[in-house]
């Protein structure tokens, strides 16, 4: 089975650890067990190079993405097999944001790093902000540029299509549903209209990466495989085993 997490915030989301260098989260990936990531931060993929460059050494396998904030403050994950297609949903997310500055000492840091963990530069954005782009909008964005749209942490009490909408109307265009590691399953399975769905950790320590994961018999960590799966609706989940 092929061990999976599609939500990691590294040191570029203003909630994430400075420590979450894309180099770091992958040392702490493979300790865990993990056998691929994706570094999901918020309204940006500005970290994805170093990702890809780091798991170019490490023989480790990654997607690239974003989480992003839509204009009802929903969060959804984009995930793509290039960093080519998550640059170019990055141009539209900073295209769609408020022009607003990122005060670091109010809202986060938002290093932009690189694969020996060397501080390129400090986003300016405010990757905090939400989106003009509504849900149906991102949709259509990332499925145009050849991704996957995943409602993110569907169970929780904030920044889910649950507590901004009241649950999924069924026309999103979700590809799947994201379910935390704090949720009941038994209870949330009905409420995702039979959209399969994942279980990440949504990191933003190290210390977390791990926690829990999704896992299937995949024949590569791709999109299309990824889709595959949903479709036969194949995807497990696990939890880290705690030792004494």
């Amino acid at each position: 089975m092929f061990k999976f997490d599609l939500h990691i915030h590294s040191c570029l989301s203003p909630c994430g650890d400075l420590s979450s260098s894309p180099a770091a989260i992958v040392k702490a990936a493979k300790a865990a067990g993990l056998d691929g990531i994706m570094i999901s931060d918020h309204n940006s993929s500005r970290n994805s190079p170093a990702l890809a460059e780091v798991c170019r050494r490490e023989a480790f396998k990654c997607l690239f993405g974003m989480e992003v904030t839509t204009s009802e403050e929903v969060h959804c994950l984009a995930v793509f097999d290039t960093l080519e297609q998550a640059a170019a949903m990055t141009q539209n997310i900073y295209a769609a944001l408020p022009k607003r500055v990122n005060v670091p000492e109010v809202f986060g840091y938002q290093a932009v790093v690189d694969a020996d963990e060397e501080v390129e530069e400090l986003e300016w954005r405010l990757l905090s902000a939400p989106t003009r782009l509504s849900i149906r909008e991102v949709g259509i964005r990332v499925h145009g540029l050849g991704g996957l749209f995943i409602a993110a942490h569907m169970d929780r009490a904030v920044f889910s299509v649950t507590s901004q909408l009241g649950g999924l109307a069924g026309d999103e265009g979700f590809d799947a549903v994201e379910l935390s590691r704090h949720a009941d399953v038994a209870v949330w399975r009905e409420k995702t209209l039979g959209l399969p769905f994942i279980r990440s950790s949504d990191a933003h320590y190290l210390d977390s990466i791990g926690s829990i994961w999704s896992e299937a018999e995949l024949p590569e960590f791709s999109t299309a495989a990824l889709k595959a799966a949903f479709a036969a609706h194949a995807v497990s989940w696990n939890t880290r085993r705690l030792t004494t």
